[in-house]
């Protein structure tokens, strides 16, 4: 009920700003405020005020210009909104006051006959100066707001109807005049809305057909146009509404909305509609079956049966490409194992797909001229995901590294356990799975840890300068030499490296096997420290003194 009275006032608002010399704005009747017990004192002031106030800003509106006139509709708006609710909420009163309320609704059915009699002249007036230059079209957009604005009054008069009904004032000649009027308006506004709908597909072919030298007159008569369908397919749709608390049948109405919108709402889809427009498509398709039947289905059944075959021819390529690729003397990595599987799979199910096409009547050449279109459009979309693509691809053909290696690249480490063309999975050390792009690993430095079979620890131990250097080395040598996992060659290299501040530093550099790289850094680690304290060998370590000076 809210909504109708906000679209009472928003009527008052745009019909009081228009500038017709020959319509005079409607007068407010006086209100009954007689004080009763039912109703407060407040209340009966409130509606006394309100009422005060409306007719004094519309007798303003005829002299007043501007921002002036503008600061006057919209009190009007306001102060109307609050009169309806106060008699709204009188009106659903359990127990109305009938000497209090009925001159109220007698006095808004009053008002609501002027208001429409003011936008009769107005859009009558409006009418008659159509005269078919370029200004037509703005003139008739003004039509359109206007006939917008009477469906909301008619709502409005339309609840006022119904207080009238509960309050017991006799307004059956008026809602008979109501339903008439209704009738009539929808069957005018259909055929404005069919007409319309028409003029803009004939708007559009011109404007699509002209191309790039469509006119400026050509656009805006398409904007215009637009703009003017929505105003009438709304109007109707009020009047569908309206109509339907008549308990009159709106299936046609709603069926040309329908074909204006081509969405389907719930207040559309209603089973007259529903049952209409299925009948109209069994139709269709039951002349089209007659005439064509026999021949589409015929390239139904061959187009099935070469995807079919295509599907059936994919899986052989692929079983064979499978076995060539992984027993191939050229050794193709995982990925460019996996890249020539899966293409040699999807360019046999293309092909067959392009032809069964064929077989429907598709023409292969625009087509593919189509896909190439698309292709460059969905290229500069996805500009990232190529780059991605584009590194994989560098990636398939230089093998910097393979599925099983050990490799650090883009800030991470760990063993790559998938490839794909757009982005590589690597398994961190502690067990993190990590999807990279395939730019970013591109586009940085590639460390391959296993791609060699030898890999050497870098170990540093430093002794005391008091410490017997040829028994420190001689410690050194045997333990790496002892270690299991050291290979021999290349020999280890143990040597003295250095003379720093507080040790005397020796590399121990062995040679390992790639997975056995932490096992032997680990190990020789804790044998040294063990052999040095057995030994006597001291490990030096930084240390610091501290004077303190008192004063």
């Amino acid at each position: 009920m809210r909504n109708m009275v906000l679209t009472l006032g928003l009527t008052l608002a745009c019909l009081f700003g228009a500038t017709n010399v020959n319509a005079e704005p409607p007068a407010i009747p006086a209100q009954a405020t007689e004080q009763v017990s039912q109703v407060s004192a407040d209340t009966q002031q409130k509606i006394a005020s309100l009422t005060a106030m409306i007719q004094e800003d519309v007798n303003l509106l005829p002299q007043s210009k501007g921002e002036i006139k503008s600061i006057a509709e919209y009190r009007i708006e306001n102060k109307t909104i609050e009169l309806r609710s106060i008699i709204d909420e009188l009106v659903k009163a359990e127990n109305i006051d009938y000497a209090f309320v009925t001159p109220l609704v007698q006095s808004q059915l009053a008002f609501l006959d002027k208001v429409g009699d003011y936008l009769n002249n107005d859009i009558i007036r409006l009418k008659s100066s159509v005269t078919n230059s370029s200004d037509d079209e703005a003139i008739l957009l003004q039509v359109s707001a206007r006939e917008f604005e009477r469906d909301h009054y008619l709502k409005a008069e339309l609840q006022t109807i119904n207080w009238a009904e509960k309050v017991n004032i006799d307004v059956s000649n008026i809602k008979q005049a109501l339903r008439q009027r209704l009738i009539v308006r929808a069957d005018k506004l259909q055929s404005l809305v069919t007409y319309t709908q028409n003029e803009l597909q004939n708007a559009v072919a011109e404007a699509t057909a002209a191309g790039k030298d469509i006119s400026a007159e050509q656009k805006m008569r398409v904007t215009s146009l637009k703009e003017r369908l929505k105003q009438n397919s709304t109007s109707l749709s009020i009047a569908a509404e309206l109509l339907d608390q008549f308990q009159i049948d709106t299936a046609h109405i709603k069926q040309t909305l329908f074909s204006v919108s081509g969405d389907i709402t719930q207040d559309v889809l209603n089973f007259n509609v529903a049952s209409s427009l299925i009948e109209d498509w069994m139709n269709v398709a039951k002349d089209q079956a007659l005439d064509n039947g026999p021949s589409v289905t015929f390239k139904i059944v061959v187009f099935t049966l070469i995807i079919f075959l295509s599907s059936l021819v994919a899986k052989v390529v692929t079983r064979i490409a499978t076995k060539a690729v992984s027993s191939s003397k050229l050794r193709f990595s995982k990925l460019l194992q996996d890249f020539f599987i899966s293409l040699s799979s999807k360019a046999i199910f293309a092909i067959g797909l392009l032809v069964a096409l064929s077989q429907l009547g598709f023409e292969l050449g625009p087509l593919l001229a189509g896909f190439g279109i698309a292709g460059v459009i969905i290229g500069f979309a996805l500009q990232d995901t190529l780059s991605n693509f584009a590194s994989g691809m560098m990636i398939l053909i230089y093998r910097p590294f393979d599925v099983g290696d050990l490799i650090n690249a883009a800030g991470v480490t760990g063993r790559v356990s998938h490839m794909s063309l757009v982005s590589t999975t690597i398994k961190t050390l502690d067990n993190q799975r990590l999807i990279v792009p395939n730019n970013k690993i591109w586009g940085d430095t590639i460390n391959n840890i296993t791609a060699e079979h030898q890999r050497r620890v870098d170990l540093v131990f430093g002794i005391s300068y008091s410490d017997n250097i040829e028994h420190a080395e001689t410690i050194l040598k045997d333990i790496v030499e002892q270690h299991p996992k050291v290979q021999a060659t290349p020999e280890p290299i143990v040597k003295l490296h250095t003379l720093g501040e507080s040790s005397v530093d020796f590399i121990v550099r062995p040679w390992v096997s790639p997975d056995d790289y932490w096992d032997v850094y680990w190990d020789i680690t804790r044998a040294v420290k063990m052999r040095f304290d057995a030994e006597g060998i001291s490990i030096p370590f930084p240390q610091r003194d501290v004077h303190i000076y008192q004063k």
